[in-house]
């Protein structure tokens, strides 16, 4: 990255001004969108249109070119046919623009012809020293200044704000396609690199390595184009904060396919593993680990080391998970001995890892009476250094409010990571309490499978970061809510 390349970059994320070329049409995509959407969102910085068929769009002035521009904007849009992109490109040069979000199609992706239209225009770009996002993106998001620049029509304008930030090479991670509303994660920044013609992964990292609004890293990648830059910048950027990898193009067809996508040079998967053990990046195995894994991450401390504990309901789960967890360097944990006498004079048979309830509740009418203690004690293990709890949500009406008032304790009070899976014969009781949960700061997953990697790859991580001298994990202890307030 040039000298001043981190402050372009903050263009893209924190303009204060920007212009947006394209069509007022109203419709489901285009110009009229990105504006109306970033008007809700509550971005308080001056917007420019322009297109020389319009006098007024949404209150605001439109203007006949971008050399007409009042003033010379921090980030410009350009939302028009393929072959134009470049003389715009000229007319936002001369007037000293220097970020550009190309949301435009039909370059690389599309065929030849289209690739040396996405070389000319990168060729120039260098030239003047105007930075570029795309072509073919669905742009960017800043939840922290309300930008939320979204070409598509999405049904809703504000995010929920959070620790994480999303980066990928499809849209498929914007407002238009992914419901952040109901992800109870917030998010920090999201970016679409599209082509990745100019500013790539390695950019985006670099500019979030400095930003306090991001915890967590969760890319998705179809080629890395500087594979020694990427590895030197992910050694510093992951002594800082957890980068998670998904990388599509593992097997031939797919690189091929990756290619058609948009333009993307294939890279060996074996190569690729090995920078990122190399350079400390966790991988990711599906696209929806993209948005769900970050959050143990974002809202739990790093595990002390690899004993898990697990509180079930049904002893089945608690087999699998051990057998699972064996998959990430994870063992079961031995509890200590005043933890046993303590279960076992709870209920007998209780003081066994993983502590299993489910003969409790068949045999006592009032375990969930007893089972803040046992959660608790759990937690409270110094043989215990991360646990997995397996809840049955079919109690009733009474279900939620009995399992909140046992997690509500526990915020802030141990340096060990806690996963729950939340399961019954009513899935929206289960949405409801997992909701719940999250909103205390405890992540909940879809599956138990899900809980013990979350758990394993914060193992692995706290490996990859290490301990400090003093021997204390330079890990939070306070858990971060994950139950943002939604946006409207």
């Amino acid at each position: 990255m040039k000298a001043n390349g981190k402050e372009i970059l903050r263009r893209f994320f924190e303009p204060q001004s920007i212009a947006v070329v394209g069509s007022f049409k109203e419709g489901f995509f285009g110009g009229y969108v990105l504006i109306k959407t970033v008007l809700e969102a509550g971005f308080r910085g001056r917007i420019f249109p322009v297109n020389p068929a319009y006098r007024e769009v949404l209150g605001l002035k439109v203007y006949g070119s971008v050399k007409e521009l009042p003033e010379s904007v921090d980030l410009v849009f350009l939302i028009i046919n393929a072959g134009s992109v470049l003389p715009v490109m000229e007319d936002c040069a001369a007037r000293g623009i220097r970020a550009a979000v190309v949301v435009s199609d039909g370059f690389a992706e599309r065929d030849a012809e289209g690739g040396h239209l996405q070389e000319e225009l990168v060729a120039f770009g260098r030239k003047k020293g105007i930075r570029i996002i795309g072509p073919n993106t669905a742009g960017v998001v800043n939840t922290a200044n309300g930008f939320n620049p979204c070409p598509y029509e999405a049904g809703y304008h504000r995010l929920p704000k959070g620790p994480v930030a999303i980066c990928s090479q499809t849209g498929m991670i914007n407002p238009q396609a992914y419901p952040y509303r109901d992800l109870r994660c917030g998010v920090s920044k999201i970016c679409d690199f599209g082509n990745k013609s100019d500013v790539d992964e390695c950019d985006v990292l670099e500019y979030l390595e400095e930003d306090n609004d991001t915890a967590v890293i969760s890319m998705y990648l179809e080629g890395i184009r500087d594979g020694k830059r990427f590895l030197d910048v992910s050694k510093r950027v992951t002594k800082k904060k957890p980068v998670l990898v998904l990388k599509s193009g593992r097997t031939q067809e797919g690189a091929r396919a990756s290619a058609s996508h948009t333009g993307s040079m294939a890279v060996k998967d074996t190569v690729f593993d090995a920078v990122c053990r190399q350079g400390g990046i966790i991988r990711l195995d599906t696209f929806q680990e993209l948005f769900q894994v970050p959050k143990i991450f974002a809202s739990q401390p790093l595990p002390r080391g690899n004993r898990m504990g697990i509180l079930t309901v049904t002893g089945g789960v608690g087999v699998m998970a051990i057998d699972e967890g064996a998959r990430y360097g994870l063992e079961i944990a031995r509890p200590e001995e005043k933890t046993i006498s303590m279960l076992e004079g709870i209920f007998p048979g209780a003081g066994r890892m993983p502590v299993d309830i489910g003969p409790m509740m068949a045999a006592v009418k009032d375990t969930f009476a007893r089972y803040p203690r046992i959660l608790e004690a759990v937690m409270t293990d110094q043989n215990v250094d991360a646990v997995l709890n397996v809840i049955w949500a079919g109690l009733g009406e009474n279900a939620k409010d009995i399992y909140l008032r046992a997690y509500e304790p526990l915020k802030g009070r141990f340096p060990k990571p806690l996963v729950t899976w939340t399961y019954g014969p009513d899935s929206n009781t289960a949405r409801d309490l997992a909701f719940g949960l999250e909103d205390l700061g405890f992540p909940v997953y879809s599956d138990a499978e899900s809980c013990v990697k979350a758990l394993g790859l914060s193992f692995r991580y706290a490996q990859i970061k290490g301990h400090d001298a003093s021997g204390k994990h330079p890990s939070r202890t306070n858990p971060r809510p994950l139950g943002f307030k939604r946006g409207g």
